[in-house]
């Protein structure tokens, strides 16, 4: 009687599939991947927060101080804004924003 051999499936986790296709944590190739990862996250949050105020993008751009088609770039990517911008928006939706300052893996905070 023959048995099947069996073949074990490798696995690999997320962070292991980011250092051999995009670069090791540090290296600019993965740091500009992050970056761009956090700055879709929150342009997707600007627009997600934007619709639960049922606004426009020109509402919100009126409220801002800035044209529709800032609002629509900045909820696509928000790497072009500056942080100002950013806080101007998160206020005009009276919504709280957070930053976190992370060293060596402790929350830094502010005395």
């Amino acid at each position: 009687m023959k048995t099947m051999a069996t073949k074990a499936i490798k696995t690999k986790t997320l962070s292991e599939m980011k250092d051999k296709y995009i670069g090791k944590a540090g290296t600019k190739e993965r740091d500009a991947y992050e970056y761009e990862l956090r700055m879709d996250v929150l342009g997707r949050m600007i627009k997600s927060v934007r619709k639960k105020r049922n606004l426009t993008q020109e509402e919100l751009g009126k409220l801002v101080g800035v044209q529709k088609s800032q609002i629509s770039k900045l909820e696509s990517s928000a790497n072009s804004a500056t942080i100002e911008t950013i806080i101007k928006v998160f206020k005009a939706l009276k919504a709280e924003i957070n930053f976190n300052v992370k060293l060596e893996g402790t929350f830094v905070e502010i005395n």
